[in-house]
């Protein structure tokens, strides 16, 4: 792996998409830490597993989008053209 091609930034996004990517990494997070408090709550062990699963898979997608981000920079707005 090119350690000089991971530190640039790859990718160009705007401003809203960056809040929105942010926003989702927020609610995965905060959807995982419930979820995993739940899990006091079960008794099958076969459902234990498959919520389990779902935590790691949460946190394993906001991650992804994290690392995303990472390699972005976001796009300035278009200055307005006054008519």
């Amino acid at each position: 792996m090119n350690l000089e091609s991971s530190t640039c930034k790859d990718f160009e996004i705007s401003l809203r998409f960056r809040r929105s990517l942010e926003e989702r990494i927020d609610r995965l997070e905060r959807d995982a830490a419930a979820d995993e408090r739940m899990l006091c709550e079960l008794n099958h062990v076969d459902h234990i597993r498959r919520h389990r699963r779902l935590v790691a898979v949460q946190r394993a997608e906001a991650l992804r989008i994290r690392l995303f981000l990472d390699r972005t920079q976001s796009r300035l707005p278009r200055p307005l053209n006054a008519l």
